[in-house]
């Protein structure tokens, strides 16, 4: 029989214990007994007694999973030395399976895809010393339209179970759930019973996305627990789901898991310090890891960050604790996290957008009294001394994580040096030369000499020193601030560019020579070009808001990136726009060029707010447009802003109460600039593919037998008055049209429609055929909506995947499909290409 879970013991039961051993309790509140939860005789083995790690195909390939990638990746998975360092699970996600289960009931696997089946294929993958997970769905099917396993627990976990199934990964679409905690309990764990009664161990993975707080549940369930949306390959989604779980702390432990989903790292949407951020915070976070990028194609630097064993042993490490939180302060964050061997692992974690020094007193860590402590970077291997502050100058967007020990003897050890600095906005030409301020500090025992600062830029770039760059000795926790001035050259293109600052002193007492260099990202702004533009496509020099980020065509629908919907004021649906949440500030620079902003303005109807907000328009420091109190409910208010001659706008909203805070929605924004008129086209360029205002535009349904009507409707629009409601069989279907004509995408580099699901969410995608036969090109990617919510769709033509030996020429479209699934009503409009 299965090895049963190990579970935690709940609160009244550990009292309970610790009273019959006689170990004494001390006095406290009383505490309320916990739910009833599944008990075992004795204490068995955990399935996970640390994080799991391996690959899942999601992230590179969503859809476009076959028998080739999962056995090519195991065999890359070994070759690379990726299963030396610990990573043993190849898992397949959604899309594995045909539409309809077998005639027993079975769920089938699609035999094109896995011509071996998924026995053969966990055969494969057990022989080569790893083990194979599997994706199932809490739902009446899965986020693609699969069968999922609600009401079929059983069959499904004893099918997985004689295939040789080692992992499952359990989601949450299609779920007919009442949206209580307890449904949650109820479905997972019917899956969890049924896994026991195989008798084979599988790592149960619960993912249903943090929905109804896991973490407070699950230990009793199963191994590990999704505590957020899904990932996205990019920093604001990386920043969002970072800030999100490390609170989560006290919830973790052998066997019991937070999960913050899985890794993007080598997917290219990020930087590689942003990617070692990504390794660093989850092995901080004692986080599972799987990775998701394309092993077969990997990239040295890749393999480099996802093989490195230092921050790998601090994931894996048998003690088990997630580090705590210690500070987290204006986009700066500690944690802090004990190690078996005594060590603690410290990670220095900068959030924000700029160079930062992050530190830490020691006393407030749980490393013990000593007159210094060791320090090991585990990126690059070096050590240091500190006396009693752990500090380091952070990258932008970056993470320091040492292992630390105290020290005996920190003479023989090189101080610990921080450089840190700070640039503002940069304008090319004379006009624009901006300020530099560097900051030396000296953390270690004894005494810096001879220190010596240097700062250098980009070429043609001057940097000059307007106050002392060195020092002839520089005390234990002493600083050597200097100011510089910086000049970048007239012609110089927008963008982010390198400033590196370097410190070289002597140190110990033979005088050794050393240096500490950190790199500073500063900011180059230039006009928008000529022409009306969509606000919303212009990146801003800085943004602030009261809770998450500021959206981008969507409300800010709470703290997490990307969890807005369509931006709606009083029942207008826009789907251009910024969502933000008052008090914010979004700043542009726009260098005297640009003559006027109009934008609609509300409170978004998504979250109502008993008390007004104002919305303010500032050309430089004069407000040029106001709207007054605006209510929530209310009709949108409409700004014409002047702007003639401003260097610098800036979009703020407030709220009258500060305890309240409203959703404030800047709908539609236009700017002209260079002589743009109100007649011109607004840029980017978008062409309507079909808007249904004439009605349904033909569309059809690409598998009628599997169900599906639709109608023009005014329910739902976010073009002209009218949509497209569609009723969707539980497994889906493709909704579209073939056209009489090629269409003539050239030029185009995306599609997009705007969705609302109603009481069941439902996903996403798009297909198109092309050339004469027709061919199929279908995105693998599906955007999940959920219910009662609303967003935009987008596939970029390049993530449509076609049959071998077809190009999608975009002169040849002949066909355009959306895809849908969810058992019910879904309202669709302005299918569109930019």
């Amino acid at each position: 029989m299965r090895a049963a879970r190990s579970r935690p013991l709940g609160i009244v039961a550990l009292l309970s214990s610790l009273l019959i051993t006689g170990v004494a309790v001390p006095p406290g509140p009383a505490l309320a007994a916990p739910a009833p939860a599944a008990t075992a005789a004795t204490a068995p083995p955990t399935l996970a007694p640390t994080p799991p790690m391996g690959f899942n195909n999601w992230n590179a390939f969503g859809c476009d999973v076959n028998e080739t990638l999962i056995k090519e990746t195991a065999d890359v998975i070994v070759s690379a030395g990726l299963a030396d360092v610990g990573y043993e699970y190849v898992n397949i996600d959604d899309c594995w399976s045909l539409r309809e289960r077998g005639p027993d009931g079975r769920l089938v696997p699609d035999p094109v895809k896995f011509p071996s089946g998924i026995s053969g294929v966990a055969d494969y993958v057990h022989a080569k010393g790893l083990k194979l997970g599997i994706y199932g769905d809490a739902g009446t099917a899965t986020c693609a339209g699969y069968p999922g396993s609600l009401g079929h627990e059983e069959i499904d976990a004893q099918t997985w179970a004689d295939w040789g199934v080692d992992y499952l990964k359990y989601d949450n679409c299609n779920n007919q759930s009442d949206g209580s905690q307890a449904d949650f309990v109820r479905r997972y764990t019917a899956m969890r019973n049924a896994l026991d009664a195989t008798g084979r161990p599988i790592v149960y993975s619960i993912c249903e996305w943090g929905q109804s707080q896991p973490w407070t549940w699950a230990a009793d369930v199963g191994d590990l627990w999704r505590t957020t949306g899904d990932i996205s390959d990019n920093w604001a989604s990386l920043r969002s789901i970072i800030a999100q779980n490390a609170p989560l702390a006290a919830y973790a432990g052998p066997g019991n898991w937070n999960d913050p989903d899985m890794l993007e790292i080598g997917n290219g949407g990020m930087t590689d310090t942003e990617y070692r951020t990504h390794l660093s915070m989850w092995a901080m976070m004692a986080a599972p890891l799987l990775i998701g990028t394309d092993l077969r194609t990997a990239s040295p630097e890749t393999l480099a960050i996802l093989g490195n064993r230092d921050v790998i042993a601090i994931d894996q490490d048998r003690l088990g604790v997630q580090g705590a939180v210690v500070s987290d302060e204006a986009g700066l964050m500690v944690l802090d996290k004990p190690l078996a061997n005594g060590d603690r692992a410290i990670a220095l974690y900068n959030s924000t957008d700029t160079l930062a020094t992050v530190s830490v007193p020691v006393r407030d860590t749980g490393l013990r009294r000593a007159g210094a402590y060791r320090l090991q970077d585990v990126w690059t291997g070096e050590v240091s001394q500190a006396k009693s502050t752990i500090s380091a100058g952070v990258p932008a967007h970056g993470t320091v994580v040492y292992r630390v020990r105290p020290l005996a003897d920190p003479t023989v050890v090189p101080p610990a040096v921080s450089v840190g600095a700070t640039v503002g906005t940069l304008v090319p030409g004379t006009a624009g030369t901006g300020t530099l301020s560097t900051t030396v500090t000296n953390r270690g025992v004894g005494a810096l000499r001879d220190l010596r600062v240097t700062a250098r830029a980009p070429e043609g770039w001057t940097v000059t020193a307007t106050s002392s760059d060195s020092r002839r000795s520089l005390a234990t926790n002493a600083s050597l601030p200097t100011t510089w001035t910086v000049t970048v050259p007239d012609g110089t293109a927008a963008g982010r560019y390198p400033i590196t600052v370097t410190a070289g002193y002597d140190w110990g007492p033979r005088h050794r020579a050393a240096s500490t260099t950190s790199q500073l990202v500063s900011v180059v702004v230039t006009a928008p070009g000529d022409g009306r533009r969509h606000l919303s496509t212009i990146v801003p020099v800085s943004s602030s808001n009261d809770e998450g980020p500021v959206e981008t065509d969507q409300s800010n629908g709470g703290g997490s990136d990307n969890d807005g919907n369509l931006i709606t004021i009083g029942g207008q649906v826009y789907n251009r726009g910024l969502g933000t949440t008052a008090p914010s500030e979004i700043v542009y620079y726009l260098g005297g060029r640009c003559a006027s902003l109009v934008t609609d303005v509300g409170i978004d109807d998504e979250a109502t707010s008993p008390v007004p907000a104002t919305f303010t328009v500032y050309a430089d420091d004069t407000a040029v447009a106001s709207s007054g109190p605006v209510v929530s409910g209310a009709a949108p208010v409409t700004l014409t802003a002047d702007l003639t001659g401003a260097d610098w706008l800036r979009l703020v909203t407030t709220g009258n109460d500060p305890t309240t805070n409203a959703h404030t929605d800047w709908a539609a924004p236009t700017l002209a600039c260079g002589g743009a008129g109100p007649d011109d086209p607004v840029l980017p360029a978008e062409r309507t593919l079909f808007s249904f205002e004439s009605g349904t535009e033909d569309f059809t349904i690409a598998n009628p037998d599997s169900g599906g009507t639709m109608a023009r409707t005014t329910t739902f629009h976010t073009d002209g008055g009218h949509g497209l409601t569609v009723a969707t069989p539980v497994n889906g279907n493709w909704f579209g049209r073939a056209l009489a004509e090629p269409l003539d995408l050239t030029g185009s580099t995306r599609l997009r429609y705007d969705v609302r699901a109603e009481e069941v969410g439902t996903v996403g995608e798009f297909a198109v055929q092309v050339g004469p036969d027709f061919a199929w090109c279908q995105g693998g990617r599906w955007t999940w909506t959920n219910p009662n919510s609303s967003r935009t769709v987008t596939r970029e033509f390049s993530e449509l995947s076609c049959p071998a030996g077809v190009t999608l020429d975009l002169t040849q479209i002949r066909a355009v499909w959306v895809f849908l699934n969810s058992g019910g009503q879904i309202h669709i409009d302005n299918i569109r290409a930019d």
